[in-house]
């Protein structure tokens, strides 16, 4: 474990009690499944990228990581205080838009600098049929700047149990027959970010579309397994 500092040991326990409630949770009432934890790097800068599903999605990123993340959250998420003081406790970084505008890219810059590991959803917004959306430009941009590993992370199950056009999330209890709401996230192996940097934009985009795929393929596998 890296060297906590005192001013950063509270936020630190309180994130480590956020997971041990809710990866149970989620494990108990969505029968979440994960693979890959080995493959995100332990310490200095990392960028997670991840197809987007449901509002879960950040906290089923946190739990398969095991990591401490920070992720990008739409400023109109930030106006109810009490969700809004959850989620900063949680290390969200408020955004004007979804997506990764030039406001998120410098704060994803400083974090990554920093030597933290960060969550971007690269489709700039959830899915409104399941399916993978081209991705948006601006994570091209984080990549040219940053040249910091970049983790693909595929995500299964949650738009199932949650799709945006429903306002609340339907279960799949651990212990009752499979349903089609089981999720799973998949962690694929690190990509060099410094390889990736020196493509034109189109094929970038183009191979961080396909590493996502397969990702999202796996996670896809995992939570169909018996």
């Amino acid at each position: 474990m890296a060297f906590i500092y005192m001013h950063d040991f509270l936020p630190y326990l309180w994130y480590e009690a956020c997971f041990w409630v809710t990866g149970p949770a989620m494990t108990l009432g969505f029968s979440l499944r994960t693979e890959g934890m080995r493959h995100v790097p332990r310490t200095g800068p990392a960028l997670l990228i991840a197809n987007h599903q449901s509002f879960f999605d950040p906290d089923l990123v946190g739990l398969a990581a095991r990591r401490h993340l920070r992720f990008l959250a739409r400023k109109s998420l930030f106006r109810h205080k009490l969700f809004a003081w959850l989620i900063r406790s949680l290390q969200a970084v408020p955004i004007d838009h979804e997506g990764i505008g030039i406001d998120g890219i410098r704060d994803i810059l400083d974090q990554l600098q920093a030597g933290r590991a960060v969550l971007v959803f690269p489709e700039g917004e959830r899915t409104y049929d399941g399916k993978m959306s081209p991705l948006r430009a601006g994570v091209s941009l984080l990549i040219k700047r940053s040249q910091a590993p970049v983790v693909p992370v595929g995500i299964a199950g949650a738009y199932e149990t949650w799709p945006r056009q429903r306002g609340f999330p339907i279960p799949a209890p651990l212990f009752l027959p499979e349903q089609l709401g089981t999720i799973a996230v998949s962690i694929g192996r690190p990509l060099d970010g410094r390889q990736l940097a020196e493509l034109p934009r189109e094929k970038l985009l183009a191979d961080l579309f396909d590493e996502l795929k397969k990702a999202h393929d796996r996670a896809e596998r995992l939570r169909k397994r018996k």
